[in-house]
Order: structure tokens, then sequence, then C-alpha cells
């Protein structure tokens, strides 16, 4: 999502950085580039005319051109731009008391992901503590409401639906009142969608609207669709007076310019976004977070409530005093891996921290998910006493056994042990330490692995490289330093 424009921008930004003295020439030629940017990623083009001229007049100025880092206040700029662009953002759904029932309408073009994202809003209602009831109100596409039963039974969510009525109307008012009944507080209704949009379309929906008056009415566009998903939300929020949009697919190749244009054309806010298949890909949009990402800046409270979902909040704090007592083996390294597999993609986990997207792009063609497979097969044909211990794994026995069980080559064995032992080294220093002090260590690493260029080496599990002499030595005084530290340890315990 947004890789050609978070690239284009880099690139501007890089130009204006390698400039001499910054003069107002050579500001407007770096601002023609973020220009021109925004126009490759799709972004409207009357958009982009208005955000450029609040971005230049910023810009062209006597505090920018004299300032110590002009080209890092440009960046500052168009961060504060581009959150203005795509917010404020309300994500509460406005809903009635549990005692009352709450009717959300959902709309938008066949295809667009309407029906997986009810059945994604229905979990995420689900898991607040709601009691969310999924209305097959597609009569134009069977499939539609089979698909809807499919995802209820799927997440245990009750599902209406009536394949002898012809009319949506009556089904989405029948549903409303049989939604007591089912011990439901919340009625999402999963309309009919068009391959285009059409009169007899708006008609249905201005109906479906008019007469069973619901609480909220979201859009659902195709992230992949671009400017069209902009000019549909501006026809559909015309007729229904839209509440919201959910664009969906954005974990694809979608350049992004439909989450950027949507508000500032139909004056309608994002509020959530799909961001995968699964049914717990449905996120808030979170227009600062959105545009740090856009920058390069990652996303870490993004990727910090994630993990606060994902992970188990007991076996953290075992791991974490663990660590504090200088513990750390290839048990523990394999189960902090399986934790951050749970947070999605590697290559969409490491854009989200702040300066790894670098890191995320220069592995290049290398698939970490299957590195990290052959990891964890590397592990598993250890023993036990090897997996606590690792430094028992000296002799070449050990490794041509481990090497034959996982299906690799010995020197993939090593290469494990050797990236344990800086990976165990950090960890343990990391023990205790706060989430700031925690990132600089990362970055710092980060920069560790880089060569003098400052492209990251692009070096993957397997890949047989040898090491030189000045390596193999730093490694050893690495180890040996290590080993005192813990025998210190044990010493003091």
């Amino acid at each position: 999502m947004f890789e050609a424009l978070q690239n284009g921008l880099s690139g501007a930004f890089k130009t204006l950085r390698g400039q001499g003295k910054m003069t107002e020439a050579n500001m407007r030629e770096g601002l023609k580039l973020v220009e021109k940017s925004l126009l490759e990623a799709d972004v409207s083009f009357t958009v982009v005319r208005e955000f450029m001229g609040r971005v230049t007049e910023q810009a062209i100025g006597e505090r920018v051109l004299k300032s110590l880092n002009p080209s890092e206040q440009i960046v500052g700029i168009v961060h504060q731009e581009l959150v203005n662009l795509m917010g404020p953002v309300d994500h509460s759904l406005h809903l009635l008391g549990k005692s009352d029932v709450s009717v959300l309408m959902m709309c938008g073009l066949q295809g667009s992901g309407k029906t997986t994202t009810c059945g994604k809003l229905g979990r995420m209602l689900k898991a607040s503590g709601r009691s969310p009831l999924l209305v097959a109100a597609d009569l134009q596409r069977p499939a539609a409401i089979d698909q809807l039963h499919i995802l209820g039974e799927q997440l245990d969510i009750p599902v209406f639906s009536d394949r002898g009525e012809q009319d949506p109307v009556k089904v989405c008012n029948s549903a409303v009142k049989q939604a007591k009944k089912l011990g439901a507080d919340v009625v999402i209704l999963d309309t009919a969608g068009r391959l285009h949009v059409d009169d007899e379309l708006m008609k249905q929906l201005e109906r479906v609207d008019r007469q069973c008056n619901p609480n909220q009415v979201y859009l659902v566009v195709d992230g992949m669709t671009g400017q069209d998903a902009v000019n549909s939300a501006k026809v559909f929020n015309d007729a229904l007076e839209l509440d919201g949009v959910i664009i969906t697919k954005l974990d694809g190749d979608a350049r992004g310019g439909a989450a950027l244009s949507v508000k500032q054309v139909t004056g309608v806010p994002v509020k959530f976004v799909g961001t995968g298949e699964h049914l717990d890909a449905l996120e808030e949009f979170h227009p600062d977070r959105m545009a740090g990402r856009i920058l390069g800046q990652g996303d870490i409270l993004s990727l910090v409530e994630k993990a606060q979902q994902e992970f188990d909040e007991d076996e953290m704090r075992d791991q974490e005093e663990r660590l504090r007592k200088g513990e750390f083996t290839l048990d523990d390294f394999k189960k902090q891996l399986t934790q951050i597999k749970r947070l999605g993609p590697m290559q969409k986990v490491m854009g989200m921290i702040p300066g790894m997207g670098n890191m995320a792009d220069a592995l290049g063609d290398a698939d970490p998910e299957q590195d990290m497979k052959r990891l964890f097969g590397i592990i598993d044909s250890m023993t036990p006493a090897e997996r606590q211990n690792p430094t028992k794994i000296v002799d070449q026995s050990r490794r041509r056994r481990i090497a034959a069980g996982s299906g690799v080559e010995p020197s993939e064995v090593n290469d494990l042990i050797k990236q344990f032992d800086v990976m165990a080294q950090m960890m343990t220093q990391m023990a205790g330490k706060g989430m700031r002090e925690r990132m600089k260590m990362v970055r710092e690493m980060q920069s560790s692995l880089s060569n003098p260029n400052g492209q990251l080496t692009k070096k993957k599990l397997g890949s047989g490289k040898r090491l030189s002499k000045q390596e193999k030595a730093k490694l050893k005084k690495q180890r040996e330093k290590e080993l005192r530290r813990r025998k210190r340890e044990k010493r003091g315990r």
C-alpha cells in the first residue's frame, strides 16, 4: 500500500536534502517532484492542486528557507497537510444502547468486498461486547446470501435472510423486527451492488435508507480502483448522505489515491480500511499514522495495538523475566518469532517500524516467511539440550545431523547459531528498557547490518557466504564476552 507514493516522496525529499543552499528556485523544483508523486499515486488532480497550493504557501517563505534544516521543515509541512487532507476521523459507530437496536447500512458496488466487510465489522462489534445480526439484503446476487451465511457460521454470528422475498426493503424491515427475538442489538444490512452505478440501484438503496432509517450508512469502496472509487463515493453520498467510507484491498498494490482523495472530494471521512482477506483484517483509519507510513516514518502505534491483541501477556511477562536474568534460548527465540508472525507478513511489519522500511526494501526478492519456516525446521531438529544451550553445537557431526534433519546445508545451521548469538545479546540488553531505548537499539542493529554505502546486505539464511577472518575474529570476541558476562551473572546469583 502506498509503495509508489512513498518511493516518489522519498526521492523528492532526497533531492531537496541534496541541494546546497536552499533557494526558492530549488525549493519549487523539489515541490514539483512531490506533486508528480501524488499524481502518479492516482490522487485526484483537483485535490493535488489544492494540497500543493497549501504546502507551497508555507514552504516558500523566509522561515523555512532560513531554517537550520529546510528539507526536514518541508517533510513536517507535507506530513501535517496529509493529516489535514485525510482527517479528522471519528471512529465511533454512534450505536444506541444495548436495550435498543442500532441499524448499520452497508452499500457499495459489486466486487468491492462489501459482504466480507460486513463479516469483519460484525466480528469487530462482537469483540467489543455487542450482539450483531447480519442481514442478507443483496437479492440481486444469490451467492451473496450464501456467502453471508458462511461468514456467519465462521464468526458464530446469526444471519437473517428470506430467499422467497423479492423486495430488499421488506427483508431489512423483517430483520430489524426479528433482531430482539434473536438477541441482537446491532443489525448490519448487506445491501445490493452493481457492476456500476445506475438509477435502479440508487432508487433501491434510497428506499432502504428512507424506510429502514439506519443509524449509520457506510460505503465500501475498492481501493484498487483508484479514482473510480472516489467518483462512486461522490454519487453514493449525494443520494444517501453517507456517514463514512470503508476502503478495502489496501494490502495489495493499490496506489493509495482513493484514501487521499475521498475526504476532500466527498467530505465523508474514511472510517476503516481492509488490509487483508482474513476476517480480522479491518483497521481503524488514522490519518496521522497513515501520513507517517506514506512518508516512510513507520506506524509504531498500530503495530503496538496489534501486538497487544495478538501476544499472550503471561508468556510475555515470563520472557521478560527470563531476559532480565540473562536467559535467552533458541526455544525463546522461536516463541518470539512465532508471536511476530501473528502480526502479519514480515514485509508489512517491518514497514510499520520507524527506520525499518528501507531494510524491508533491501531484502529484494528474499522471502522472509519461507526463511522463517526453514529456521523453525532447523531449531526443531535440535535436541532439547541443544536448544537450551546452543554453545553445545560446536562440532561438525552435530551440525550435519541437524542439517540432515531439517533438509538444509550445514552452513545454514552455522548461520543460525551466529544470528542467534547476536540476537541473544541484543534481547538481554533490551530487557527492562523503555520503548524509546528499544527502538534506538533496533536502529543501531539496522546500521550494523548495513555496508559502508548505507545499503543493507541481501545475505539470507542459507546463502552459504563465508565470513572473512576479521568477521570471524569479531564474532569470536563477541561470543567470549557474552560467555564471560553469563558466568559473572551466575556467580552473582
